[in-house]
Protein backbone atom coordinates (compact mmCIF):
# COMPACT_ATOMS: atom_id res chain seq x y z
CA UNK A 1 0.00 0.00 0.00
CA UNK A 2 1.54 3.28 -0.93
CA UNK A 3 -1.19 5.21 0.17
CA UNK A 4 -4.80 5.23 1.32
CA UNK A 5 -7.97 4.71 -0.55
CA UNK A 6 -10.26 6.78 1.67
CA UNK A 7 -11.08 10.52 1.09
CA UNK A 8 -13.13 10.99 4.05
CA UNK A 9 -11.66 8.79 7.31
CA UNK A 10 -14.84 7.56 8.43
CA UNK A 11 -14.32 5.31 5.51
CA UNK A 12 -11.11 4.11 6.48
CA UNK A 13 -10.45 0.52 7.23
CA UNK A 14 -7.95 -1.00 9.62
CA UNK A 15 -5.87 -2.13 7.70
CA UNK A 16 -5.28 1.30 6.16
CA UNK A 17 -5.35 3.27 9.65
CA UNK A 18 -2.50 0.41 10.61
CA UNK A 19 -0.52 1.70 7.67
CA UNK A 20 -0.90 5.24 8.73
CA UNK A 21 -0.06 4.84 12.02
CA UNK A 22 3.75 3.74 10.70
CA UNK A 23 3.68 6.35 9.21
CA UNK A 24 2.94 8.63 11.86
CA UNK A 25 5.61 6.74 14.09
CA UNK A 26 8.20 7.86 11.27
CA UNK A 27 6.98 11.54 10.82
CA UNK A 28 7.20 11.84 14.60
CA UNK A 29 10.96 10.64 15.23
CA UNK A 30 11.74 13.90 13.00
CA UNK A 31 10.19 16.21 15.48
CA UNK A 32 13.39 17.37 16.95
CA UNK A 33 15.78 17.89 14.04
CA UNK A 34 12.24 20.17 12.64
CA UNK A 35 12.84 21.92 16.23
CA UNK A 36 16.56 22.02 15.77
CA UNK A 37 15.97 23.67 12.09
CA UNK A 38 13.72 25.97 13.08
CA UNK A 39 15.67 27.48 15.81
CA UNK A 40 18.68 27.82 13.55
CA UNK A 41 16.65 29.52 11.08
CA UNK A 42 16.16 32.09 14.20
CA UNK A 43 19.39 33.51 13.94
CA UNK A 44 18.41 35.34 10.96
CA UNK A 45 15.82 37.41 12.89
CA UNK A 46 16.02 40.07 15.31
CA UNK A 47 14.20 39.95 18.32
CA UNK A 48 12.75 43.66 17.19
CA UNK A 49 14.46 46.06 18.51
CA UNK A 50 16.39 43.92 21.24
CA UNK A 51 20.43 43.29 20.74
CA UNK A 52 20.03 39.94 20.21
CA UNK A 53 18.39 37.12 17.31
CA UNK A 54 15.92 34.76 18.39
CA UNK A 55 18.02 32.15 18.37
CA UNK A 56 20.44 34.32 20.62
CA UNK A 57 17.95 34.96 23.08
CA UNK A 58 16.89 31.60 22.98
CA UNK A 59 20.57 29.57 23.46
CA UNK A 60 21.36 32.91 26.14
CA UNK A 61 18.16 31.03 28.26
CA UNK A 62 18.98 27.74 27.70
CA UNK A 63 22.84 28.20 28.90
CA UNK A 64 22.04 30.59 31.72
CA UNK A 65 20.13 27.40 32.79
CA UNK A 66 22.46 25.03 31.90
CA UNK A 67 25.02 26.95 34.13
CA UNK A 68 22.66 26.90 37.22
CA UNK A 69 22.69 23.01 36.58
CA UNK A 70 19.39 22.70 35.31
CA UNK A 71 18.01 19.26 34.31
CA UNK A 72 17.27 18.43 30.78
CA UNK A 73 13.71 18.95 31.06
CA UNK A 74 14.81 22.39 32.12
CA UNK A 75 17.41 23.08 29.32
CA UNK A 76 15.12 22.16 26.30
CA UNK A 77 12.07 23.96 27.64
CA UNK A 78 14.49 27.38 27.60
CA UNK A 79 15.85 26.65 24.66
CA UNK A 80 12.03 26.38 22.77
CA UNK A 81 10.44 28.65 25.09
CA UNK A 82 10.06 31.27 22.71
CA UNK A 83 10.35 29.24 19.69
CA UNK A 84 6.51 30.47 18.68
CA UNK A 85 7.28 33.89 18.47
CA UNK A 86 7.32 33.98 14.51
CA UNK A 87 4.03 31.94 14.57
CA UNK A 88 1.49 32.92 17.39
CA UNK A 89 3.18 36.24 18.18
CA UNK A 90 -0.17 36.59 20.38
CA UNK A 91 0.04 33.45 22.32
CA UNK A 92 3.75 32.46 21.76
CA UNK A 93 4.61 30.80 25.53
CA UNK A 94 0.79 28.55 24.82
CA UNK A 95 2.51 27.48 21.18
CA UNK A 96 5.53 26.57 22.91
CA UNK A 97 3.75 24.81 26.10
CA UNK A 98 1.87 22.40 23.71
CA UNK A 99 5.30 21.39 21.61
CA UNK A 100 6.94 20.51 24.79
CA UNK A 101 3.92 19.15 27.09
CA UNK A 102 3.90 15.54 25.91
CA UNK A 103 7.88 15.25 27.15
CA UNK A 104 8.22 17.00 30.22
CA UNK A 105 7.96 17.53 33.87
CA UNK A 106 3.82 19.06 34.05
CA UNK A 107 5.91 22.26 36.02
CA UNK A 108 7.98 22.73 33.08
CA UNK A 109 5.43 22.71 30.66
CA UNK A 110 3.18 24.87 32.41
CA UNK A 111 5.82 27.67 32.99
CA UNK A 112 6.94 28.05 29.77
CA UNK A 113 2.54 28.37 29.05
CA UNK A 114 2.44 31.14 31.44
CA UNK A 115 5.42 33.05 31.27
CA UNK A 116 4.34 35.25 28.67
CA UNK A 117 1.84 36.55 30.93
CA UNK A 118 4.24 36.49 34.40
CA UNK A 119 6.75 38.48 32.09
CA UNK A 120 4.50 41.53 32.01
CA UNK A 121 5.11 42.42 35.29
CA UNK A 122 8.67 44.21 33.99
CA UNK A 123 6.19 46.78 31.70
CA UNK A 124 2.99 46.57 32.00
CA UNK A 125 2.82 49.22 34.16
CA UNK A 126 4.20 51.59 31.18
CA UNK A 127 1.34 51.11 29.23
CA UNK A 128 -1.40 51.78 32.04
CA UNK A 129 -1.62 47.98 32.24
CA UNK A 130 -1.90 46.02 35.66
CA UNK A 131 1.76 45.22 36.79
CA UNK A 132 0.75 41.83 38.87
CA UNK A 133 -1.53 40.68 36.48
CA UNK A 134 0.11 37.11 37.06
CA UNK A 135 -0.94 37.17 40.45
CA UNK A 136 -4.15 35.87 39.57
CA UNK A 137 -1.95 32.35 39.41
CA UNK A 138 -0.67 33.26 42.93
CA UNK A 139 -2.47 30.10 44.86
CA UNK A 140 -1.12 27.58 41.99
CA UNK A 141 1.88 25.33 43.27
CA UNK A 142 3.85 26.46 39.80
CA UNK A 143 4.00 30.06 40.68
CA UNK A 144 7.00 30.66 42.15
CA UNK A 145 9.06 28.81 39.62
CA UNK A 146 7.39 30.72 36.59
CA UNK A 147 8.53 33.84 38.83
CA UNK A 148 11.64 32.37 38.68
CA UNK A 149 12.20 31.19 35.57
CA UNK A 150 11.11 34.96 34.07
CA UNK A 151 13.74 36.31 36.60
CA UNK A 152 16.91 34.19 36.07
CA UNK A 153 16.81 32.93 32.73
CA UNK A 154 13.92 35.10 30.18
CA UNK A 155 14.15 38.83 31.08
CA UNK A 156 17.79 39.00 31.41
CA UNK A 157 18.77 36.94 28.09
CA UNK A 158 18.81 39.79 25.96
CA UNK A 159 22.74 40.40 26.39
CA UNK A 160 24.79 39.89 22.87
CA UNK A 161 28.10 40.08 25.06
CA UNK A 162 26.71 36.92 27.32
CA UNK A 163 28.71 33.92 26.09
CA UNK A 164 26.70 31.52 24.98
CA UNK A 165 26.48 27.56 24.35
CA UNK A 166 26.26 26.80 20.93
CA UNK A 167 23.13 25.65 19.64
CA UNK A 168 25.14 22.34 18.92
CA UNK A 169 25.52 21.55 22.64
CA UNK A 170 21.86 21.39 23.12
CA UNK A 171 20.84 19.30 19.55
CA UNK A 172 21.41 15.94 21.82
CA UNK A 173 18.69 16.94 24.49
CA UNK A 174 16.45 17.94 22.00
CA UNK A 175 16.75 14.91 20.50
CA UNK A 176 16.65 12.59 24.48
CA UNK A 177 13.70 14.80 25.27
CA UNK A 178 11.18 13.92 22.11
CA UNK A 179 12.34 10.50 22.04
CA UNK A 180 10.44 10.03 24.86
CA UNK A 181 6.85 8.41 24.94
CA UNK A 182 4.55 10.81 24.97
CA UNK A 183 1.88 11.92 27.83
CA UNK A 184 3.75 9.37 29.82
CA UNK A 185 2.87 10.32 33.54
CA UNK A 186 5.92 9.01 35.03
CA UNK A 187 7.73 11.97 32.99
CA UNK A 188 5.10 14.05 33.61
CA UNK A 189 4.73 14.34 36.80
CA UNK A 190 1.31 15.84 37.39
CA UNK A 191 1.69 18.40 40.70
CA UNK A 192 5.09 17.69 41.39
CA UNK A 193 6.86 21.31 42.35
CA UNK A 194 10.55 20.98 42.24
CA UNK A 195 11.45 24.13 41.41
CA UNK A 196 14.55 25.70 39.89
CA UNK A 197 18.11 24.73 40.90
CA UNK A 198 20.07 27.10 43.03
CA UNK A 199 21.37 30.51 41.20
CA UNK A 200 25.25 30.28 40.21
CA UNK A 201 27.69 33.30 39.83
CA UNK A 202 28.29 32.10 36.57
CA UNK A 203 24.20 32.16 35.31
CA UNK A 204 24.07 35.81 37.28
CA UNK A 205 26.50 37.34 34.82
Amino acid sequence: MKQVSFTQMKDGTKEEYEFLSQHYKDHKKLTPQRLINELASQEEETVEGYKVSRLGHALQAATRAYNDGADIDWLVAALLHDIGDGFAPENHDQFAAAILRPYVREEVAWTVHHHGLFQTVYYNHFFGRDQNARDKYKDNPYYQTCVEFCERWDQNSFDPDYECKPLSFFEPMVHEVFSRPGHDPEIQQPGVVKGLPPRTETSAN
